[in-house]
């Protein structure tokens, strides 16, 4: 199966109905347009990992809506990145309303918490508190998973009625990559193994999680993979630091009554499935396969097809009107990994809701 990716993200970007309400559009699809944004740029050195927030990104303006963003690191020449070299672990987009006249520092290295004037938008999840809050995200699959929306389908932003009087909607970027140029290993460096990385002395005495100061219990995750920690290296390595940054390209179109707004949801897989000695028991209700998205792996060495790294992901699009989730049922997400210790995997779902149908006037 190869290796798989540590932010291993499903934009199978399911859309389903929850009613069967029509929508009169136009008979031929609307101006999609196109821009493409370079975001600022942060310093990497080899096995180094970089660990950024930069606020208030270039992003569409007005009222919106977004159909597709593609997603790719590359160096200050403008050339993609491969994955073999720095791993995107992950990056997200998140939404928040700031009061007008105030300003977060757009300085990728400076930390600076936001002040009171910020409030972020979260997506329509269940997830609590910080947990899982953006509205686009992706891991190293993002060169090869499309994200693009049916038409007349797309994600509604800079609508002034939801938009608080005296205050602006921005967009936050948050990206994890992990440099590794030189590293021992690989493989076992991306997966934030904490006992491939040079941690500070006093780690575990001020390092604090979600669930309160980290033990020594503590193997894996993105609190051993924090800014500027650094891969074991080979020894003797020597390597230049580089100048990244993220490319994204959105694609989007005005909002007019022919849009059909969806509701964005971010699931996460847990381990529902129980045994009782005799069957393994999944908390499902019916069964029903809703939709299945498949990772591709790499076969070569360039950008977006890394050998034995995830690159893609399928994604899904049932035919309109085809499946309902009605009230009160129960939807299972269940992400299938080959049998070995791989820490620090994740697997988000992202889900599209509509409710309404598109028909032709």
């Amino acid at each position: 199966m190869g290796l798989i990716s540590i932010s291993f993200i499903f934009s199978l970007s399911m859309l389903v109905m929850l009613s069967s309400t029509t929508y009169s559009q136009p008979q031929s699809p609307k101006v999609i347009q196109s821009t493409t944004y370079l975001s600022k740029e942060f310093e990497v050195g080899h096995g180094e990992v970089a660990d950024k927030k930069m606020y208030n990104i270039e992003f569409p303006m007005g009222h919106v809506g977004i159909k597709s963003i593609y997603v790719d690191l590359v160096d200050e020449h403008g050339n993609s990145v491969p994955l073999h070299e720095t791993y995107i672990h992950h990056w997200y987009i998140l939404k928040y309303i700031i009061k007008k006249n105030m300003s977060v520092s757009q300085d990728p290295n400076d930390h600076t918490k936001p002040s009171g004037d910020l409030i972020y938008k979260r997506n329509d999840g269940t997830c609590n508190k910080g947990i899982l809050p953006h509205q686009w995200s992706s891991g190293s699959e993002t060169r090869g998973t499309s994200t693009k929306l049916p038409y007349s389908f797309a994600v509604e932003i800079g609508n002034h009625a939801d938009i608080t009087e005296g205050w602006e909607e921005q967009w936050l970027l948050g990206l994890l990559v992990i440099d590794t140029r030189g590293a021992e290993n690989k493989k076992i460096c991306i997966q934030c193994r904490c006992d491939q990385f040079n941690l500070p002395a006093n780690f575990y005495d001020v390092t604090v999680g979600f669930h309160g100061k980290v033990t020594h219990e503590y193997k894996a995750g993105v609190l051993c993979c924090q800014d500027k920690f650094q891969c074991k290296m080979i020894k003797g390595f020597q390597a230049p630091r580089r100048n990244l940054a993220i490319r994204y390209n959105i694609t989007w179109v005005n909002w007019d009554q022919h849009q059909i707004p969806v509701r964005f949801y971010v699931l996460d897989v847990t381990d529902r499935v129980t045994n009782n000695g005799s069957e393994t028991i999944h908390d499902c209700q019916d069964g029903r396969t809703l939709c299945t998205s498949t990772p591709k792996y790499g076969t070569g060495t360039e950008a977006g097809n890394e050998e034995g790294y995830l690159v893609g992901m399928s994604v899904c699009y049932p035919k309109l009107g085809s499946m309902k989730i009605d009230d009160g049922e129960t939807v299972t997400v269940e992400s299938i990994y080959k049998n070995e210790f791989l820490p620090e995997v994740m697997g988000d779902m992202h889900f599209y809701l509509a409710d309404e149908l598109p028909h032709k006037a």
